[in-house]
């Protein structure tokens, strides 16, 4: 099928469930965009539809193009392969302004796609493939050798028999890198329009493949692409699926502590002073860290065990086992093993609510 067909397609049925879709009044709250940016992704993983719903309220008033890149972005990092047609809807709704207009309007069409995807099956996979082939030391020298390599080799090793991880690098390769997106590997122009043509000539999921490739015409994200590597594998399997098991929160002003994340200033701040504690994890990071380094260091850590915790989780083998790789192995030196991190910041996050109290 022409994938022109198949992205007029899904906008076609993105307008045929909004014409049912009751939209409630947005609620925005008095925040910050990046307290909001925070709030509205954490939210969608959690399937806490009204939080989500009134942060995306704040950012279509303060920030709507942030609004819309987080949107479009949360359907590839959280949805994923659980709920393809989710991930194609969302991704119609970044076709512009005057397309949202013609089925509804910003705000309809946004609440839409955030209470979509709060309610829907999720999956992290293809960020935790990004997170594995950017930083486990198992291919560091993959990461060296495909940075040289032609288009042609970069897209024949992206749908060849090469381990996943080294797929999706010679696909990221292929598609080009930025600076925006990564720090760790060799920046290059790429040819996305020639990987996602061999993506379908390999014989990958055709309607798949045109949802990344237009995802990726819209958001430049790397995960698009990777949708696409693994959704052969999510295919044949068959998935349960459960809630991951949050740590305790409490409300800081107008929103929940845990939406106060490195990416924020009051989370930057708020761990900055957690850092000072007497604690197991605050202790193991001052003695192991120079100080520059500790806060961006024990927030990827926080983010393994709350930040990017989600209910109604796909459990699926390889996602599994990206999702382990991650969580133990993709710290950064001297952590090795990551399993008594994770149980020392899991003990600690009460310890942490309470500096988040302080500077929110």
């Amino acid at each position: 099928m022409n994938g022109s067909i198949i992205v007029s397609q899904s906008r076609e049925q993105l307008a045929d469930e909004l014409y049912s879709y009751r939209d409630s009044p947005p609620i925005p709250l008095s925040v910050s965009p990046w307290i909001a940016m925070s709030l509205l992704q954490k939210a969608i993983r959690r399937g806490e539809v009204e939080i989500a719903l009134s942060a995306a309220a704040s950012l279509l008033l303060s920030s709507p193009d942030r609004l819309w890149r987080r949107i479009g972005a949360a359907a590839f990092e959280e949805i994923g392969v659980a709920d393809l047609d989710t991930v194609s809807l969302v991704t119609s709704a970044l076709a512009g302004k005057r397309f949202r207009s013609s089925i509804g309007g910003d705000w309809k069409v946004a609440s839409f796609a955030v209470e979509r995807m709060a309610k829907s099956l999720k999956c992290r996979s293809a960020d935790d493939l990004l997170l594995t082939a950017e930083l486990h030391p198992r291919f560091a020298r993959a990461r060296t050798a495909l940075a040289t390599k032609s288009i042609g080799e970069l897209v024949k090793i992206s749908t060849g028999s090469a381990a996943l991880p080294v797929r999706a690098l010679a696909a990221w390769f292929a598609c080009g890198t930025h600076p925006r997106q990564t720090k760790l590997l060799s920046l290059r122009r790429g040819e996305p329009t020639v990987a996602f043509d061999q993506m379908c000539e390999a014989g990958l999921p055709h309607t798949v493949v045109e949802i990344a490739r237009e995802g990726y015409r819209t958001l430049g994200l790397p995960l698009c692409p990777f949708l696409a590597l693994l959704s052969p594998h999510a295919l044949l399997e068959d998935s349960s699926s459960c809630d991951d098991v949050f740590p305790e929160s409490s409300t800081i002003g107008p929103v929940p502590s845990w939406c106060l994340d490195m990416y924020t200033r009051e989370g930057r701040a708020a761990l900055s002073r957690f850092l000072g504690l007497n604690c197991e994890t605050a202790r193991w990071v001052r003695d192991h860290l120079r100080p520059p380094h500790r806060v961006n260091f024990v927030g990827t850590v926080l983010f393994r065990v709350e930040g990017g915790l989600v209910r109604h989780r796909a459990q699926w083998s390889l996602a599994e086992e990206l999702r382990r790789r991650v969580d133990i192995e993709c710290h950064a030196p001297p952590c090795n093993d990551g399993t008594e991190l994770l149980g020392w910041m899991r003990n600690d996050i009460r310890a942490l609510n309470e500096e988040r109290s302080n500077v929110g």
